[in-house]
């Protein structure tokens, strides 16, 4: 069995792909997961090229099944997981005035229901690997968003403000078995997520996802007595 070991929800591209690659240059075998197969597997051979032990394993994120499927085909496949990336999410904007239900319900699904279900059926990985080496991690992609709502966006930012709160309780739930828990929260990064903004953010003004990549890298460097609740990313002129 591998010695570290991670699981990363929407692994196939953008703020995922980053994240997974710097924790396969840190030493952890890999299992990612997204709703496209072909995409997913297309990313895994990419990080299998550059050395890394990859799982992919396509996911529905808003079914409670799928996401418990995940965690137990990680333990069967490492037999471990040190570090916990739920990252999947989606954006569909518009006024409050005209959303659909079904949208509504979708947004908070992958992006908070998710989080909560995915952690849930990790926790007892989590806390193995905590009483083996001192500490194990959760790293919860919320948006900045979350911490000032946008107009336009308003179930996107309330599911990333849940997932802020949700990454607070997680800590006080968890934190003194050993499991550190962060809540990233950036602005505008350049994915395909973004892409719609485009005509007002120019790509070059948008964060990269190496930068979110580099913070994760950060965060597993430093020591069990350090703990990061939170990280935000703003762009040059944003206000906090």
């Amino acid at each position: 069995m591998s010695e570290r070991a991670a699981l990363i929800t929407g692994g196939s591209g953008g703020i995922g792909l980053a994240i997974a690659r710097v924790l396969g240059q840190e030493g952890h075998a890999l299992t990612i997961s997204a709703r496209r197969p072909e995409k997913l597997e297309a990313t895994a051979e990419g990080l299998r090229e550059e050395g890394f032990e990859v799982e992919a394993v396509p996911a529905n994120m808003t079914d409670a099944d799928a996401i418990k499927a995940l965690a137990d085909g990680h333990r069967e496949r490492f037999g471990r997981l040190d570090v916990l990336v739920n990252n999947a999410g989606i954006g569909i904007g518009g006024p409050i005035a005209d959303a659909e239900t079904k949208k509504v319900d979708l947004q908070l699904d992958v992006n908070l229901r998710a989080v909560y279900l995915m952690t849930r059926d990790c926790i007892p990985m989590l806390k193995e690997a905590a009483g083996e080496n001192g500490s194990a991690m959760i790293v919860n992609t919320a948006s900045i968003a979350g911490k000032h709502g946008e107009g336009w966006l308003a179930a996107y930012s309330a599911t990333k403000a849940g997932v802020v709160g949700l990454s607070q309780a997680m800590h006080k739930e968890l934190g003194s078995e050993g499991i550190k828990v962060t809540a990233l929260c950036p602005g505008f990064v350049d994915t395909d997520m973004t892409e719609w903004i485009r005509d007002h953010v120019k790509q070059d003004d948008m964060i990269r996802t190496e930068d979110i990549g580099e913070a994760v890298r950060y965060l597993l460097k430093t020591s069990p007595a350090c703990i990061v609740p939170e990280m935000q990313f703003i762009r040059p002129g944003d206000g906090p």
